[in-house]
């Protein structure tokens, strides 16, 4: 039997309610720029992100209060016994009837540049990708289909996002974790 939260995802959006969800499902998820691609004749966008698996999560009760910036050390190694334990996984998202891509932010060029993902903001005329440090893509269309499925096996992190709601972050509110800092590398 599995046990809750350690099924895979395999999701359709196709109207605003759908993509709100799918946005909840990839908060924080960690989008390598090479693993990006606009595919013109096809109509579509591709990507492979390694999503934060919010709903394999603790309980609310049982999470620290903080977030922990660096691990305990213990005669020079680092050891975890009382960290949680979190999941992260891949998860491939294709955009479907995409007529045209923007990017902002960012160089597509960059490859080593992994961004986090704050939201998918979808509207009329297309879905904005909003990630950290004001960087988007923009995928333009009417009637957007999106698909998400995850690939693989989750495997173990005991790093959390963590957000900034004092609006006091100068990051968009994300604070930037071990698993996040190759993201800024690029001004």
């Amino acid at each position: 039997m599995a046990r809750p939260g350690s099924e895979r995802l395999k999701l359709r959006a196709k109207d605003m309610e759908d993509f709100q969800v799918l946005s909840a499902v990839l908060q924080d998820a960690l989008v390598p720029v090479s693993d990006m691609a606009q595919l013109p004749r096809e109509k579509r966008f591709v990507m492979v992100a390694n999503r934060f698996r919010w709903e394999a999560r603790a309980p609310l009760g049982d999470l620290p209060d903080e977030v922990r910036a660096e691990p305990p050390e213990r005669d020079g190694d680092a050891r975890f016994e009382d960290a949680p334990l979190y999941e992260r996984v891949h998860c491939g998202i294709t955009f479907d009837r995409v007529k045209a891509v923007q990017y902002r932010g960012f160089r597509k060029a960059n490859t080593d540049r992994i961004l986090n993902m704050l939201a998918l903001v979808p509207d009329r005329e297309g879905i904005t990708l909003e990630f950290s440090h004001e960087a988007a893509v923009r995928l333009q269309g009417r009637r957007i289909v999106c698909h998400l499925e995850d690939l693989g096996e989750p495997w173990p992190t005991h790093w959390r996002p963590s957000h900034d709601t004092s609006g006091a972050d100068d990051d968009a509110g994300v604070a930037i974790t071990d698993e996040t800092k190759n993201e800024s590398s690029d001004p």
